[in-house]
């Protein structure tokens, strides 16, 4: 009997343990390779554990909500009885003359059916009943809360681990770093203007929408090439700068804010950033990120205008030192050329490490990005 342990994945950097959330197969299952086993849930991801060899499930160590380390073994599969491949097609056995039993089972099934479909094109002639009252218990239930109830109800459910390390990290970056945010405007009709005019054909030849992250990636990247302290951060008494930009994209998902990480944002092309924004946001909602999509990073942008908000001061995801947060777009009346015009506009906010950052950098830094985002030709021409 030659038994295979599965153990416990890689959860990438900085991270030792995990909470075992589900099994998805048990004790004496055929399983095939690649099958998911059970899954298990990091401070940043949820991950998968799948099975290597195929065979049976022989023994389950760990059990749902027990924590779990990196290479810890949570269970066995005896490889001597092989699983059938999970595509292997079906086999069709040959067709046999009925038997005399069989054929007069059909012939009553066949007259049982033909009774129903009788009956239910009569109901269809006949007008419609009345519906009949829904049960007390479920009026009462909706109808409660309407009418003031004196019943007062509450629920008690677990933090998961990624909701206890989001509230961990940023209250470690409110006690540690010195965050001050900066605000600026920027007129988003060039950047819509180009969208409207390209859209079509960017979709046709890239297979991605054009949308604004990319835009938005490239002033950053372009802008911090000018103010290197944006793009670095504080490691114990010394500055780490760096001469590329991982740009953390922040992904809103069911069970919490998570942040991949987009590698070398600026030096992508715009296809290149919205397809790699596109395969991150999916892999987050899909519950599909690996734990290198969440290494690293030394700059991270947020959007809050897709959930409507107008203005917010992002907190600094560590230990980065600057986080751009987007807002919603809203035409508003703007003066230029001394008349009265109206623009869709948008309001920025840079949060930044002040022990790092001087105020100066910071706003210089910004209205570099509203003029990146306001005149996108310089941006091409690298100016």
């Amino acid at each position: 009997m030659a038994d295979v342990e599965i153990k416990v994945p890689s959860l990438g950097e900085s991270e030792s343990e995990a909470t075992l959330i589900s099994w998805l197969k048990a004790e004496g299952d055929s399983v095939a390779v690649d099958d998911v086993l059970a899954e298990i849930e990091s401070d940043k991801i949820t991950m998968e554990i799948t099975a290597l060899d195929a065979g049976r499930l022989k023994t389950i160590f760990k059990q749902v909500d027990d924590t779990v380390e990196p290479g810890e073994v949570v269970a066995l599969i005896d490889t001597s009885a092989k699983a059938t491949a999970k595509k292997e097609k079906p086999v069709v056995a040959e067709a046999k003359p009925e038997t005399e039993p069989v054929a007069e089972a059909k012939k009553e099934v066949e007259a049982v059916v033909e009774e129903v479909l009788q009956k239910s094109e009569a109901a269809k002639s006949e007008p419609p009943k009345p519906e009949s009252p829904k049960p007390e218990k479920t009026v009462q239930k909706r109808v409660e809360p309407a009418s003031g109830s004196s019943e007062r109800l509450e629920e008690r459910v677990p933090m998961n681990r990624i909701r206890k390390r989001i509230g961990t990290r940023l209250k470690g970056a409110q006690n540690t770093a010195a965050m001050l945010t900066t605000f600026n405007e920027v007129n988003m009709q060039s950047v819509m203007d180009l969208r409207a005019k390209y859209k079509e054909k960017f979709k046709e030849k890239h297979g991605v929408n054009l949308g604004f992250m990319s835009f938005f990636v490239k002033a950053c990247a372009h802008a911090a090439s000018d103010f290197p302290a944006i793009n670095a951060f504080i490691d114990g008494e010394e500055i780490v700068y760096h001469n590329y930009m991982d740009v953390g994209i922040a992904v809103s998902t069911e069970k919490g804010l998570v942040v991949p990480v987009l590698r070398n944002a600026g030096q992508l092309s715009y296809a290149g950033i919205e397809q790699g924004v596109a395969s991150l946001a999916g892999k987050a909602r899909d519950g599909g990120l690996l734990p290198d999509d969440l290494k690293g990073g030394t700059f991270s942008i947020t959007n809050g205008g897709v959930f409507g908000s107008l203005l917010s001061t992002p907190i600094l995801n560590p230990p980065q030192s600057a986080i751009l947060g987007m807002h919603t777009i809203q035409k508003r009346p703007v003066a230029e050329n001394d008349q009265v015009v109206i623009r869709p506009m948008m309001y920025l906010a840079l949060t930044y490490d002040h022990r790092l950052i001087d105020g100066r950098e910071a706003v210089q830094f910004l209205v570099a990005v509203k003029a990146y985002l306001e005149q996108p030709g310089m941006a091409l021409l690298d100016l």
